[in-house]
């Protein structure tokens, strides 16, 4: 079934479609004329797949994930939210990615790029049963845009809707994991010289020496008061992918390598080797709401040749962030 085709379209492209995906499970394709798509499932708001125009996937996502609720999805791009990692009494990772979110078919309006026809809006708000847990009541509205030129951005806006004065706090990550063809030859740049929290050291605090990130062995850092722009190299593929973000100061920089990988049952024992998270998030310094409040956080992901980065950025795509408020 068609989720409204955007009015005035010409062309054939379905834009917008829900469907069934694992296990009968609901997801939203998103398609652009080009060719490039993404696949949200409303399991967890989560997106499990997003391509280029030929069709290559950009996120990893483990072939023993598990699409059976309860069960959160192992890969793409999880929604941490009302708690980052095990840093709080909830379930690690909060409980958004393991809710059924709904189609939001009237929300407020979007400061943004109206052209994008390929997107969708959903909506997760407290629970009776989530309240035991967590006793707060809130909107999530989450929108989910994939560009003309194959960009993919996400958009949270989270509300107190308490009736009871309270506010409340959270930490929030855009979990996302990006499929690399060799982690040994990847590097990230744009973290370097910051302090970071290890979190195989207890969260100790340390000062980022390396001119880029690489990789050999296990890696579990939370990266502080970072740019809006981060870039990871794929050597072996030519590719660099640029996470730009808006409202999150902290970066999350994983990879279990060989011995972790092997304690997870929803992971492969060498995927490791081809996956990389790189999380937009907001753990630090968690966010207070008061009742009314809402907050807003952004990523936008692109994935260019190699040779656009090191500050060799594609223009129009700087100007496209220029205009977005996030260059």
């Amino acid at each position: 079934m068609s989720v409204g085709r955007r009015r005035g379209m010409s062309l054939e492209t379905k834009y917008v479609e829900l469907c069934k995906g694992i296990n009968g499970l609901d997801k939203i394709v998103l398609r652009e004329v080009r060719g490039c798509s993404a696949e949200v499932y409303l399991y967890g708001g989560h997106v499990t797949s997003w391509k280029n125009e030929h069709g290559e996937e950009l996120l990893f996502v483990s072939s023993k994930a598990i699409f059976n609720p309860p069960k959160t999805i192992r890969g793409g791009i999880p929604i941490c939210f009302p708690q980052f990692s095990n840093l709080g009494s909830l379930e690690p990772h909060g409980f958004a990615r393991a809710r059924f979110w709904t189609i939001d078919n009237d929300p407020p309006p979007f400061p943004i790029n109206s052209s994008n026809k390929a997107f969708i809006d959903l909506i997760l708000k407290h629970s009776e049963e989530d309240v035991k847990i967590w006793p707060h009541r809130y909107e999530f509205r989450l929108r989910i845009t994939l560009g003309p030129g194959g960009d993919l951005m996400l958009t949270s806006r989270i509300r107190n809707t308490n009736t009871d004065g309270k506010s409340f706090t959270f930490t929030f990550a855009y979990h996302t994991y990006f499929h690399v063809t060799d982690i040994s030859e990847v590097r990230v740049e744009g973290l370097e010289t910051l302090d970071y929290l290890d979190n195989l050291k207890n969260r100790e605090r340390f000062t980022e020496q390396g001119d880029a990130i690489v990789f050999e062995s296990e890696v579990d850092k939370v990266y502080l008061s970072t740019p809006t722009k981060i870039a990871i190299l794929d050597h072996e593929r030519k590719r660099t992918f640029e996470l730009r973000k808006d409202g999150l100061p902290d970066a999350v920089v994983w990879n279990p390598w060989d011995k972790k990988a092997k304690t997870i049952p929803d992971l492969g024992d060498d995927e490791y080797k081809h996956m990389l998270c790189v999380e937009a998030a907001c753990v630090e310094n968690p966010i207070t709401l008061k009742p009314g409040e809402e907050w807003r956080g952004r990523q936008e992901l692109s994935a260019v040749p190699s040779s656009y980065c090191s500050g060799q950025l594609d223009p129009q795509r700087a100007f496209l962030s220029d205009k977005f408020g996030l260059a």
